[in-house]
């Protein structure tokens, strides 16, 4: 296959403050810049909109959610229209009175909405109590057709999954993305906050690789302090990037800098390792029924009976 389906992608990394209307407003100004420069996909990174709430259980902060169509996906709609790009943009979404997601929706290059993807794979540790905020996704792992193809969007804690990763690529995605918001404690030591980092990197290039597909992998920056007030706090490791079908760099963002990380990505490439490196069509599905089990216990008795 020699057709050459380029596509300029940005990904825009920041540090965000405690202001919705502010946030908004630099990822708009950030986002025509991007545009502006050629990108024709623009990802921004999970809860674009303000800092990383969940690192406290707080029952006012759902106040900070917001309905689909909404605020956000006008002002980032009417960005789309006016530029042409694809927007990635994910929201605290408020679907009805103590329901909401975390969820990523698409503004298509005419301003629509062309769907929306709900994070599935919800964390509940310390500094990330998302289950208190964010109900898990009911829209399954379903790619999202756009002008500039289909893109197989997931959510942060979704990168941790082969599964997610691999059912979109079954499902025809045509490229993967990740919103994320994630960091170290700043309390751990240098050596394992590199260690978490370089896990976070692998495995998503590991999903890339497995198959076939470029990755963007959008993360924001800075330290955001708990508002318990104990000085707790996260330190996100921005390094957002974007690699090929292969894991291979196509480009890196630093550590700690507000950026727009731009790239070039082939589309047509992905057939072309496809062929060679065929994973799709040497897998087992024959074999692989254990995989919806919770844990493959030791004695085959303890399993529980099918339905």
């Amino acid at each position: 296959m020699s057709e050459n389906r380029r596509l300029p992608v940005a990904l825009i990394q920041r540090a965000c403050s405690t202001d919705a209307a502010d946030n908004l407003a630099a990822n708009v100004e950030a986002a025509r810049a991007a545009a502006a420069q050629g990108a024709r996909l623009i990802v921004l990174e999970e809860l674009h909109n303000g800092p990383y709430f969940c690192q406290v259980e707080d029952p006012a902060l759902h106040d900070r959610a917001e309905p689909i169509p909404g605020p956000s996906t006008q002002a980032l709609g009417d960005v789309a229209r006016d530029t042409g790009a694809v927007i990635v943009a994910s929201l605290f979404e408020r679907r009805a009175p103590g329901l909401s997601h975390n969820t990523a929706v698409v503004l298509d290059a005419d301003g629509s909405i062309a769907g929306c993807y709900r994070k599935m794979h919800i964390p509940d540790d310390p500094g990330y109590y998302e289950k208190f905020y964010f109900t898990p996704g009911d829209l399954g792992f379903a790619p999202i057709d756009t002008a500039v193809g289909r893109l197989g969007v997931l959510v942060c804690w979704d990168q941790w999954y082969p599964e997610a990763a691999r059912l979109m690529a079954l499902a025809g995605a045509e490229l993967l993305i990740y919103p994320t918001a994630i960091g170290w404690d700043p309390d751990d030591s240098a050596e394992e906050q590199q260690r978490q980092r370089e896990a976070w990197l692998t495995v998503q290039r590991g999903h890339a690789v497995a198959n076939g597909l470029p990755l963007l992998a959008c993360n924001r920056q800075g330290f955001e302090a708990s508002s318990a007030g104990d000085g707790s706090g996260a330190q996100f490791w921005g390094s957002s990037f974007v690699c090929g079908p292969q894991g291979e760099w196509l480009a890196r963002a630093p550590e700690n800098e507000d950026c727009t990380l731009h790239a070039d990505i082939d589309l047509a490439r992905g057939e072309q390792v496809r062929r060679i490196w065929p994973f799709l069509r040497d897998r087992r599905i024959d074999a692989y029924e254990d995989l919806l089990l919770r844990y493959r216990d030791a004695h085959p008795a303890t399993r529980p009976a099918p339905p």
